[in-house]
């Protein structure tokens, strides 16, 4: 590892990490270094998002712009184990990790306040916008400037240019400038220009078309008595916008440049600053004075200047990084729409008042709001026409005046607000069709939409910004907590919290529900609220509030607004997708699942998409919100028959056990897999040609499968959970999922006792007697084995006896009893024999070369395996074969005939990667590793990494051995 000194730290043992610039890191005051482009990549897109979860998907798609190679989820996985590493040098295989974490389908880099500058950033910049808007221009300049001090260029600026460009780091660099264009106008304020003119000089050389930016930056040169120069940048930057753009400069750059030729810049003591909204608020014309901005001179004094904003709630939580994005929209002038998109009570109406208060200054014509009742109770959305009406009566035009078609309606109201500069806020709005007449025609104005719909419409012909609110993180929620219920009772009951935020799912209207009952009795300990909660988890009637009626607050009533807006397919569908047990489901299991052909599935999928009920990822899988999928339940046990239900559960079953079935098929072509029943008509099923694609589809769905497997079991549904269970034995093995196979072989043959299922009994006890051997309990394996061996035999099942007589031998070759080995080795090649299973005799002959091996018989080793590659190669095994390549290289090498050991274990390393089997590729590195020990230490240890990355992407517990060996072999300084 090359390594630098690093600057120092405020602990010598922190980990500090830098993203403001280049992106670096340092451990006990020592640079790391960071690793190829796409591992550094990697790092970077979790520091951005750190504390939040960052899907695989994500990754992968910004590591190769949407066209990702077929391994790339593992290329991800290498990457992240790597990192883990290296950050956290003292991790073992055993030990949990704390920096970087699993999460929610991807990852998590959990890092303190103090070990992030982008931490550090947000915390400074928040303190000075708080500082800000409660007139303390000061201490948020102070604040503001300590912020942009932290910057030394373009977030990540070392990352590949490709990459640098990702809307991920471009919204960093967004907060950046936008704390600066605060800072400017603060630091006019309190006369703190001289400390702010080098990092706003900064800024404004990167940002040069931000018209906000540089017209602080040019009242701030100004200020500092450069007025020459603040002239120039002027002219610099107005040349720019002619150039790049083709426009002249906005309001905000000339005011500036007047405000220079006049000498009004340097402002008085008592100046409010431009960012305190509650000043702007205090200081707005009434209706009857003339109209704000220089614009309106001329006008007919019968307009007025509305402010229809309702009140804001008193308590507002996080939203940080979709309010930095509204304040991105502002300065560049080239969006004059946005449309707040989100599930049903996520707070989009919350979020677009909270930042149509603190932009309502910049809008010095006034705010029009309407409530567009697109999903209202009334079932009745308001029309256009309807609503130009309302609109132009705000701005003082009388009913008479206003004509009665719809074109000429919107046509008389975009020209009353031409030239004016108006904050449109259309609450509640059902498609695009109902917004596009109520946009104004002119720059100056801004409109800010929310729907339940995603108005993708409005993008291609309004060019308008499209934003998505998702659920609050943990920590915003606990803010959330705090600021309603009183940071005592929060503090005193943290765990409680966590527990009641858990269960509101991080949803705005729940926990607000919530908390409202929890103020009204404020002697209740959270914790009975949280155990009210749990109590009521399979229900919403505890996100109802009791003893009201209103719509608005009550959790059903605003999640069926959505649903009753669904066409009948659509509605169907959302009352089946409940019964997926994963987080997010794949467009074959919502077909599965619907019943429905995929095309018809797909148009499903999408309305559920555009109405913010099943959202689509870049992946192209559907996930939504578990109070979600709870309500779905509900309205499908008030309107499904027993039998919908059941057809849909049976498909979905069927789904995953066909799917399994040939994805294991096409990893473990030397096994068997049992016979399966037909799939349910109207089922689904995936096909695999590439393996790649078959362990990225295992990787999404084994927390689907597991939960099936064992859920079935509960339902009592007795033969079919040993089906899956029998399929995903080997999938489980390889990867090292001890604990889950266990699980899921223990439920299955309960489940097989239950129903009197020899078959089934047979199966789950050799399954789970090889499950119970991987984890030393031979004694209980050796039971479950035997009394495999009796119902097989009982059945008349020559090939189900053979294999229990080999899982036998594999737990007495680890109880080092061989010899007894052998007899289990010889009684399968009888079986084998008997039912001419030339592939069976092949995968014993290899096992009984490998049992030679261990009881040193290495000669022996040698002419059993090379029979068990001849009879492979007959039949065409290329796993097989590929084992036996393996077992003989090794027995060359115990030999001391490296040259032929190595010819052997490459002949086995090429066919499985080939196969794509990425444990025994590393089980083969590792042999390979083990040759190369003593004479080419160099060619073992990368032989070794190369297997470690492989088996850390599978989660494998074995990697701990290998990363001994590293260890040993590099002294310690791995």
């Amino acid at each position: 590892m090359t390594v630098r000194p690093g600057p120092a730290s405020a602990g010598e043992n922190a980990l500090r990490l830098s993203i403001l610039g280049p992106l670096r890191a340092w451990h006990r005051g020592t640079e790391l270094h960071l690793g190829p482009p796409k591992q550094r990549s990697v790092l970077a897109l979790l520091l951005v998002r750190a504390g939040r979860p960052v899907p695989v998907h994500h990754l992968v798609d910004s590591l190769w712009d949407g066209d990702p190679p077929e391994r790339a989820v593992n290329v991800v996985h290498r990457h992240v184990g790597a990192l883990r590493r290296l950050l956290e040098p003292g991790l073992t295989q055993r030990s949990e990790a704390r920096v970087l974490v699993r999460a929610a389908g991807g990852y998590r880099l959990d890092v303190g306040e103090e070990a992030l500058d982008l931490h550090r950033f947000r915390t400074l910049r928040d303190a000075g916008q708080e500082a800000a808007d409660h007139d303390r221009p000061g201490e948020a300049a102070d604040l503001l400037l300590a912020a942009l001090a932290l910057r030394s260029g373009p977030t990540a600026a070392t990352l590949p240019p490709g990459l640098r460009s990702h809307t991920d780091f471009a919204a960093v660099d967004a907060e950046y400038f936008r704390a600066a264009q605060v800072a400017a106008e603060t630091a006019l304020v309190s006369r703190r220009t001289q400390q702010a003119l080098p990092l706003l000089g900064q800024a404004a050389q990167e940002d040069s078309l931000n018209e906000v930016l540089q017209a602080g930056f040019i009242r701030v040169l100004a200020a500092e008595g450069l007025t020459a120069r603040a002239l120039e940048q002027y002219r610099r930057v107005r040349g720019r916008l002619a150039d790049e753009l083709g426009v002249d400069p906005g309001p905000e750059l000339r005011a500036a440049q007047a405000d220079v030729l006049r000498g009004t810049v340097s402002p008085t003591a008592d100046t409010p600053p431009r960012t305190s909204a509650a000043t702007a608020a205090t200081t707005a014309p009434t209706a009857s004075a003339p109209p704000a901005s220089p614009a309106s001179e001329g006008r007919s004094p019968a307009l007025v200047r509305p402010a229809q904003l309702p009140a804001a709630l008193r308590v507002f939580s996080g939203r940080r990084t979709e309010i930095e994005h509204l304040d991105s929209l502002l300065p560049a002038g080239t969006r004059t729409s946005v449309a707040i998109g989100g599930a049903p009570g996520v707070g989009k109406t919350t979020l677009a008042l909270h930042w149509a208060h603190r932009a309502a200054h910049r809008f010095p014509d006034g705010q029009l709001y309407l409530d567009l009742r697109g999903y209202d109770p009334s079932g009745d959305p308001l029309t256009p026409s309807t609503a130009i009406c309302y609109f132009l009566e705000s701005l003082g035009i009388p009913s008479e005046r206003v004509p009665a078609g719809l074109d000429s309606r919107t046509a008389l109201y975009r020209s009353v607000l031409a030239g004016r500069r108006c904050l449109i806020v259309l609450d509640n709005a059902r498609n695009a069709e109902q917004v596009r007449p109520l946009l104004p025609g002119g720059p100056g104005c801004f409109t800010v939409v929310t729907s339940r719909e995603q108005l993708t419409g409005l993008v291609a012909s309004a060019g308008t910004s499209l934003l998505t609110v998702d659920v609050l993180t943990v920590a915003e929620a606990v803010d959330f907590l705090t600021r309603r219920l009183g940071r005592p009772r929060v503090e005193r009951s943290r765990e409680a919290a966590l527990a009641i935020i858990e269960h509101c799912g991080r949803l705005p209207l729940t926990l607000a529900v919530v908390c409202a009952r929890a103020e009204s009795r404020p002697g209740t300990p959270l914790a009975e609220v949280a155990a009210e909660l749990e109590r009521s988890r399979d229900s919403l009637q505890a996100f109802t509030l009791s003893g009201t009626s209103d719509p608005v607050t009550d959790t059903r009533s605003v999640f069926s607004w959505s649903y009753r807006a669904l066409t009948g397919q659509a509605a169907d569908a959302f009352r089946r997708l409940w019964l997926s047990p994963s987080p997010d489901v794949s467009p074959q299991a919502a077909a599965s699942l619907t019943g429905l052909p995929m095309e018809k599935t797909r148009q499903v999928m999408s309305e559920l998409h555009r109405a913010n009920l099943w959202i689509e990822y870049g992946s192209g899988r559907y996930g939504t919100h578990e109070l979600l999928k709870r309500f779905g339940q509900e309205m499908s046990r008030a309107e499904d028959t027993a039998a919908s239900v059941e057809g849909a559960r049976q498909r979905l079953y069927d789904h995953y056990l066909h799917s399994a079935h040939h994805a294991s098929s096409a990893v473990n072509t030397h096994r068997e897999h049992p016979t399966l029943p037909p799939p349910a008509p109207g089922t689904q099923v995936m096909t695999f040609t590439g393996t790649a694609g078959t362990a990225d589809w295992l990787h999404h769905e084994m927390p689907a499968l597991h939960a099936i497997a064992v859920r079935d079991t509960y339902h009592g549904e007795g033969v079919r959970p040993w089906r899956l269970a029998a399929v995903l034995e080997l999938i489980l093995d390889r990867s090292g999922r001890r604990q889950e196979q266990t699980e899921i072989q223990s439920a299955a043959l309960l489940a097989a006792q239950r129903a009197g299922d020899a078959q089934g009994q047979a199966q789950m006890h050799r399954s789970l007697g090889f499950a119970l051997g991987r984890t030393q309990q031979g004694d209980q394996a050796a039971r479950h084995l035997e009394q495999a061996l009796v119902l097989f035999a009982e059945a008349g099942d020559l090939l189900g006896e053979a294999l229990t007589h080999r899982y036998l031998a594999f737990l007495r070759n680890a109880m080092e009893a061989h010899e007894q080995a052998l007899t289990h080795y010889e009684a399968a090649l009888g079986l084998y024999r008997t039912a001419r299973h030339e592939l069976g005799i092949a995968s014993v002959t290899n096992e009984v070369g490998w049992t030679r091996i261990l009881l040193r018989d290495f000669e022996g080793a040698v002419e059993y395996c090379r029979r068990a590659v001849d009879i492979a190669r007959r039949v065409g095994n290329r796993n097989v074969e590929a084992a036996s390549w393996d077992s003989l290289g090794v027995a060359h090498h115990r030999l001391g005939r490296e040259q032929e050991a190595l010819r052997a274990l490459h002949r086995a390393l090429e066919h499985y990667r080939r196969l794509g089997d990425a444990y025994l590729t590393a089980d083969t590195l590792v042999h390979i590793g083990n040759v190369y020990r003593s004479a080419s230490p160099g060619k073992a240890r990368q032989a070794w990494t190369e297997a470690l990355d492989i088996l850390d992407s599978l989660g494998h517990p074995e990697g701990e051995l290998i990363r001994e060996r590293l260890k040993d072999i590099d002294g310690g300084s791995r």
